[in-house]
């Protein structure tokens, strides 16, 4: 497995991240996502990343069945969708006991879609102040903020605080629709924020039949930006599997290659980029 720095934390990730979503967080079938989880990381997977919201709390339930014996190997994220102090307080709370750990790595205000929102977390009674004091306390080690709405709104956050970390929706069709590439990529990188990418397939619309791009060059699009890693969600192991060996061996894209897939996602631009329209 490769790996990146992520940003100025001091902390060196997988290239590849688990993320929280299908197979993961599917309570109905632990033994098959403890299965996932645990592939991920024999494989050199180190970035693992969920929500209270995956699978209403399966996701951490599932992850938190291998945390609890082998945390050490992991730099755990999770997120709070709260927007005030005591709402997040309040759900950390339950995340740590489904997590089965005592600390977070990295600790994110989930999904900003709207201005008002950014307002809203940096309140006098606001979702930051619990961040700065749960970081205070040592619970956890690293704030972060995440969007895949509105890249505007996702900007006037990061502009108004140095997070450690930024999530964003980052894939082939993003420079064609309201762009986080062109809106937010580049303050993270002047910031020296970890940045995470997350949407790298939209949800297959970009690869599967008729898409226009292939698994590789979707993947490889995003993976030859300045990101510290990508998150994706992964339903079998076979999935899994092919992800990590792609990852293995990943040398980055030409700038025409880059140009050339840009250019195949222009008709799809909707299709890839249908969770800032319809979410």
């Amino acid at each position: 497995m490769q790996y990146r720095e992520l940003g100025k934390t001091g902390k060196k990730v997988s290239i590849l991240g688990l993320g929280g979503e299908a197979s993961v967080e599917d309570g109905n079938n632990p033994e098959r996502a403890e299965e996932i989880i645990n592939q991920a990381l024999d494989g050199g997977v180190n970035y693992v990343d969920t929500a209270p919201v995956y699978g209403t709390g399966g996701s951490e339930q599932n992850i938190g069945r291998v945390m609890a014996y082998r945390r050490e190997e992991v730099f755990l994220a999770s997120k709070t969708h709260e927007r005030s102090y005591d709402g997040t307080m309040r759900l950390i709370e339950k995340s740590l006991h489904r997590l089965q750990t005592d600390y977070l790595d990295l600790y994110q205000i989930h999904n900003l879609r709207l201005p008002e929102e950014v307002g809203e977390i940096f309140g006098n009674n606001g979702a930051v102040k619990a961040l700065e004091s749960l970081k205070n306390q040592g619970v956890i080690n690293h704030i972060g903020v995440t969007g895949h709405k509105d890249p505007l709104v996702l900007r006037q956050a990061i502009e108004n605080y140095d997070f450690d970390c930024v999530l964003l929706a980052l894939n082939a069709a993003d420079p064609h629709r309201q762009s986080f590439r062109d809106g937010v990529l580049d303050l993270a990188m002047e910031k020296k924020m970890g940045i995470v990418a997350m949407k790298v397939f939209a949800k297959g619309r970009l690869v599967e039949n008729g898409g226009p791009a292939s698994y590789e060059e979707a993947l490889g699009f995003v993976l030859t930006y300045p990101v510290s890693t990508v998150i994706i969600g992964t339903s079998t192991l076979e999935e899994m599997e092919m992800n990590l060996s792609f990852c293995r061996d990943f040398l980055g894209f030409e700038e025409e290659k880059m140009r050339l897939i840009e250019e195949k996602t222009a008709l799809m631009e909707k299709k890839g980029n249908f969770f800032k329209i319809e979410w």
